[in-house]
């Protein structure tokens, strides 16, 4: 296993002008700026990798006006735990997703029933109006019995919801063979 080693913020070059270096970079590595700027405070921006891809990183950032350093990385021992809490981090915030979706889809799913159930109360208000006029309606034969709702809708979603549970436990259980 080769030695890992992380690009460090030393500075900005002296006609860089801070917020536009870090809004810029964001864009271009498409993260936060509220992450550049931990960036800039101290914590990672890029994980820990061989010489030859920090040596990259560093003239990226020097194209945007950051100074930095590559410096070797601590023993694995001490790492460990802070990929472990990236990785838990990220979990987290799928989850944090998922569940939000859910809760989305319920609010559309209520949504939908309550659009349905006024279609059929106005339309049952339609025919108490029309009374008079069943008269022509009784000539055919109308013994056909409406469909029952198909809930095929809700099966699915819930079956994306055990899917997606299930993958969530496997990747709590078994988090190093899982890679986000």
């Amino acid at each position: 296993m080769s030695d890992q080693f992380r690009v460090v913020f030393v500075g900005f070059n002296a006609d860089t002008d801070s917020q536009n270096a870090m809004e810029s970079l964001a864009t271009k590595l498409g993260v936060s700026k509220q992450k550049v700027i931990a960036f800039t405070q101290g914590k990672p921006l890029f994980g820990a990798t061989d010489k030859n891809k920090c040596l990259k990183q560093a003239k990226l950032l020097a194209i945007y006006g950051f100074q930095s350093k590559v410096q070797p990385q601590q023993s694995n021992m001490q790492s460990a735990p802070v990929a472990n809490n990236a990785a838990n981090e990220r979990v987290f915030e799928a989850l944090d997703y998922i569940t939000s979706s859910l809760i989305r889809i319920e609010e559309k799913l209520e949504e939908l029933e309550q659009r349905i159930d006024g279609n059929e109360k106005s339309g049952d208000e339609k025919e108490e109006e029309q009374w008079q006029s069943d008269e022509l309606f009784d000539e055919l034969d109308l013994d056909t019995e409406p469909k029952p709702k198909s809930k095929k809708l809700l099966y699915v979603l819930l079956a994306i919801l055990f899917i997606l549970l299930i993958i969530l436990g496997f990747s709590l259980a078994f988090p190093e063979m899982v890679q986000f």
